[in-house]
């Protein structure tokens, strides 16, 4: 026989049990409840707070645009102000007073030590020895009137072209005149060096060269040929201390055209009428005792120039003279352009 299924009973439960769970259900939904009303609650406060501290930062940011820029620099001095001094924490460089006194005789100690150095060193150095710039053996050569282009341009028939050319001639001449050289200077035999003995801190006496030597370029009478066109141009040996010409031969001046036809200059007059620079004149014993020595002087004196625009080079011819050198223009010569109209 078949046996019959019987229907399952739902479990039975205690009644006390099942009022246990029906209250913990109700205890959970009103647990539930109490929750979604604070967050409700938290969220309708949390609202009204956005919205003030939004209004205040809009009301900050006015106050800010309504108040004037604060100016940068008064502001970056305050700050180095308070650098240099702060009144709150007394300190000075942001350091305190002991601190300060401490660098101050570091410093100082160091300072003297380094003076102490220099002025041992001072006493070992003879002040008469020829120094790097007075050894320079290749003499320097310059021109006046001065020039910053080497260009003498002037028009003849106007005077205001070549009036500071005489100027500044007649200043430079100054120190050659006559009464002057006279005065502070002694006669010396041409064509001897004027060698003296004595102490090395001895003063050493100087020979004269005068202005007249110089004669129709010496300014005393025309304006140095200016105003004719026949214009002179004066030019000067750098010095050379304990530096004498080889062989007794004096150093000579020599002019021509650089480049171009040689027949744009025509006639060139030499003061003095040697082209040289004496041999009385040497040797040199430096500045520092041989105060009045008055530097040597050439002066061509442009009779005859057919061209406009003419390059000149002069230079010094004489045994141990250096005239060819490219990396210095002024070593034993000097170029000039002559540009003349009339």
């Amino acid at each position: 026989m078949r046996r019959q299924l019987q229907p399952r009973r739902a479990l039975a439960f205690p009644y006390g049990y099942r009022y246990r769970l029906d209250n913990q259900d109700e205890v959970n939904q009103h647990y539930v409840a109490d929750e979604e009303e604070e967050a409700e609650e938290a969220r309708v406060m949390m609202v009204p707070d956005l919205e003030e501290e939004e209004e205040e930062e809009e009301e900050k940011e006015e106050e800010e645009k309504d108040q004037p820029t604060i100016n940068t620099w008064w502001w970056k001095l305050q700050i180095v102000n308070e650098y240099l001094w702060d009144l709150e924490k007394r300190m000075s460089l942001a350091r305190t007073g002991v601190t300060l006194v401490i660098y101050f005789f570091f410093y100082a100690s160091l300072a003297a030590v380094i003076n102490l150095c220099m002025y041992t060193l001072f006493l070992t150095i003879c002040p008469y020895m020829l120094t790097i710039t007075e050894m320079v053996k290749p003499p320097g050569v310059m021109i006046r009137p001065f020039t910053h282009s080497l260009n003498f341009n002037f028009n003849v028939s106007e005077p205001d072209t070549w009036q500071h050319y005489v100027i500044n001639l007649n200043d430079f001449l100054q120190g050659y005149n006559d009464s002057l050289q006279k005065e502070i200077n002694v006669d010396c035999t041409p064509g001897q060096y004027f060698i003296q003995d004595g102490n090395e801190d001895e003063d050493k006496k100087a020979c004269q060269f005068k202005r007249s030597f110089l004669k129709n370029c010496s300014g005393l009478g025309p304006a140095f040929g200016y105003f004719t066109g026949q214009r002179c141009i004066l030019l000067k040996m750098n010095r050379m201390v304990g530096i004498c010409p080889e062989l007794g031969n004096p150093v000579k001046v020599s002019c021509k055209v650089q480049r171009g036809n040689e027949n744009n200059i025509q006639s060139i007059s030499y003061y003095p009428e040697s082209a040289s620079f004496d041999l009385r004149y040497y040797p040199y014993y430096s500045k520092l005792i041989h105060v009045n020595y008055t530097s040597m002087l050439a002066a061509m004196h442009f009779t005859d120039v057919v061209k406009n625009a003419v390059p000149v080079q002069c230079q010094l011819k004489g045994k141990g003279i250096i005239n060819d050198g490219i990396n210095n223009c002024f070593v034993g010569k000097v170029i000039f352009t002559l540009n003349i109209e009339t």
